[in-house]
């Protein structure tokens, strides 16, 4: 009891300062390591944040114990999401076996029209995104190609950048194989599927509206009649997997039983093991091609062991699931395509999701994000002021951090409590999050998403800015919806259900 009572109150610098350095560290990181940083500098700049919050909690009379159990119990918070981002890579590594992903792509690609490219372009890359749950990826891959193509066809690359961004960003986003899919609802208390069940309310209206520009821009764009680049992406997958719209049954299978509210760790498996079984008995060549690697030879050269066709099936399934698998072909950008990590790719997520935890946790036991949140919600009148105060607050996080990941967990942090105050069920924040923090990271030039993706299409932030519409759109009807009284849910609404 004399211990609780001789700690201190922190002030708002106190509070502030783990942030400030946190944020000159991240800015470091990235300016030093670039697009490595996330391989490891951003994490132990989590961790040496962490540890500037825990001496100024220690100056503030906590001990290492109080210290420890809020790192514990902030990490504890996030365990469901990362089972799910482990599961996660398992799905994409069997999706991509099994010819389900190719097979999106491959008639995504037919829907090519150059009248109608800048349409196409955001539709296509929302449903690679969907499909693998990476904007990263599904930019620089399927972005590439359709970049290559727009340039043949006349149109601004900035142009074709913001589509292919929009899209990309939408299906990263309704996605529940991506990671800010998982960590927006796990830092703000509620589960996948509801989460994406209420932010499709602000983001259909926002890529419906998207896709509306794009359509009227691309009547005033004059192209010339080539589709060489989709044509030649759709050759080579078809040439490597067997291709039938009866495998897109297995997405909509996950989507019925996400319907059905199945727990996500149970449908995620679900799906995975049946890519698995999809490849079993219609991926033959894959199949092989995957189990090589296990192939054993003799000092000499010579062919000593090789899996028999069932033995193959199961090791490559392993492989597909837990590590690096890829599908080589004549062309380069195909082959980053058909590649995935599995389980081994999400890693570096889950390290950085864990750092973040220790970070906020002892943030929060000691008092500093409610010292933050106190300051700032002196600000707040409404339920329109506080959606608004968060959505700012990600987007300074994007600027400030450079890091879309710090985006939603610091505020999910910050603004959990002040939700449940005022009887707001936990989905409008983890929506608040996604709408803001996620898709405006790509917007900033020194944010890891900004610089990654400007290097990637070739096209400067500054230059494709302007029409990464979907991404501009969000933020702002986010904060429509809250000044409107819009689908907010309310926690006395779930108490009557």
């Amino acid at each position: 009891m004399s211990k609780n009572k001789s700690r201190k109150k922190p002030s708002f610098l106190q509070a502030l300062l783990p942030i400030v350095i946190l944020i000159g560290l991240l800015g470091l990181s990235v300016y030093l390591y670039g697009d490595d940083s996330l391989s490891g500098a951003n994490q132990m700049a989590l961790l040496l944040g962490a540890v500037i919050a825990g001496l100024i909690g220690w100056k503030l009379g906590f001990t290492w114990k109080n210290l420890e159990k809020g790192m514990v119990k902030s990490i504890k918070s996030a365990l469901p999401a990362i089972l799910i981002l482990l599961m996660i890579g398992a799905l994409s590594g069997s999706w991509l076996m099994s010819g389900i992903v190719p097979t999106m792509i491959y008639y995504g690609l037919e829907i090519l029209n150059p009248t109608f490219f800048l349409v196409a372009a955001c539709i296509i890359s929302a449903v690679v995104a969907v499909a693998t749950g990476s904007s990263w990826s599904t930019v620089a891959t399927v972005g590439v190609a359709l970049l290559g193509i727009g340039s043949a066809l006349g149109i601004d690359p900035a142009m074709s950048a913001g589509a292919i961004i929009s899209g990309a960003y939408f299906g990263d986003k309704m996605s529940p194989l991506s990671d800010t899919t998982n960590l927006a609802p796990a830092m703000a208390g509620t589960d996948l599927f509801t989460h994406i069940r209420y932010m499709a309310y602000t983001t259909v209206p926002s890529i419906v509206i998207t896709l509306l520009i794009f359509l009227i821009m691309g009547f005033s764009i004059t192209t010339k009649n080539t589709s060489i680049g989709a044509l030649e992406m759709s050759t080579l997958i078809d040439k490597h997997f067997v291709i039938s719209p009866w495998f897109l049954l297995v997405p909509v299978g996950v989507v019925v039983l996400i319907v059905k509210k199945v727990p996500a760790l149970p449908a995620l498996f679900i799906g995975t093991i049946a890519g698995c079984l999809i490849a079993l008995f219609f991926q033959t060549d894959v199949v092989w091609d995957i189990a090589q690697n296990h192939n054993k030879y003799n000092e000499a050269g010579k062919l000593i062991w090789q899996p028999n066709y069932y033995q193959a099936a199961y090791m490559s399934s392993i492989d597909a699931m837990t590590g690096d698998i890829a599908v080589v072909t004549e062309n380069e950008s195909v082959n980053k395509l058909l590649s995935s990590s599995g389980m081994y790719g999400m890693l570096n997520t889950i390290w950085l999701i864990v750092c973040a935890m220790c970070f906020g946790g002892i943030m929060e036991v000691c008092g500093l994000l409610h010292k933050i949140t106190e300051v700032l919600m002196k600000l707040v009148k409404s339920t329109g002021s506080l959606i608004a105060t968060t959505a700012s607050t990600c987007l300074f996080f994007n600027v400030t951090a450079s890091d879309q990941y710090l985006s939603i967990v610091v505020p999910g942090r910050m603004y959990a409590d002040a939700y449940k105050d005022r009887g707001l069920a936990p989905e409008n924040l983890s929506r608040t999050l996604e709408d803001s923090g996620t898709v405006t990271s790509v917007l900033i030039p020194w944010n890891t998403c900004g610089a990654t993706q400007s290097k990637v299409l070739g096209v400067a932030t500054g230059d494709y800015f302007i029409y990464c519409f979907f991404n501009l759109i969000s933020p702002i009807m986010t904060v429509i919806f809250g000044y409107l009284n819009l689908r907010i849910a309310r926690l006395k609404d779930k108490i009557e259900d």
